[in-house]
């Protein structure tokens, strides 16, 4: 069965830790993968392989695209990989009004395991609204009004340092969610 998947970089493209798109095309179609495209120069590409499709699958990608890239660029990168149906039902289950606010102000934070709330049992939401969090299947959506990077909330859900242990994570904006869904096919 082929299946198409995307993969969610993490933490590329800043400061030294570069991975250029064309590269990371060429990595995953040398692992085997078909029909590459890539998103955006921060860590998004969409391909297709011939698997189960089920969670299992979209580890064991996961787990060879950070392997090949590490021996390629010599550093560590998290890598999440979810198919497109995946990316489809994250975009339905939005508890927030997504087609009201502005993609840049919505995010999801994809997991590479479930994460339960207790992780997050610590931060009182009442002191950070309007922003707000909720979680979901193996993602966290983010509503931040004022953009990611002035968020006391998403400064907050960052530490401690250990609060995902064993557990990788990933955002993107509302917009490359939706890129990512459409380019995957699940708009179909």
């Amino acid at each position: 069965m082929v299946n198409t998947y995307a993969a969610l970089l993490a933490a590329v493209n800043v400061g030294k830790r570069k991975v250029p798109m064309a590269d990371l095309r060429d990595l995953l179609t040398g692992l085997g993968y078909g029909d590459v495209r890539t998103y955006l120069a921060s860590g998004n590409a969409v391909f297709t392989a011939h698997d189960s499709g089920g969670g299992a699958a979209q580890d064991a990608i996961a787990a060879k695209i950070s392997t090949s890239l590490a021996q390629r660029f010599g550093f560590e990168v998290p890598c999440i990989v979810r198919t497109g149906s995946y990316l489809r039902a994250v975009i339905e289950a939005c508890p927030f009004p997504a087609d009201e606010v502005a993609g840049k102000h919505l995010h999801a934070v994809f997991y590479s395991a479930p994460v339960t709330a207790e992780r997050y049992a610590d931060i009182d939401q009442a002191a950070f609204l309007p922003e707000e969090f909720r979680l979901g299947d193996q993602v966290m959506y983010l509503y931040l009004p004022d953009g990611m990077g002035r968020s006391q909330l998403a400064a907050a859900l960052s530490k401690p340092a250990g609060r995902l242990r064993g557990v990788q994570a990933t955002g993107r904006n509302w917009n490359t969610v939706k890129a990512l869904a459409q380019l995957t096919g699940a708009d179909d």
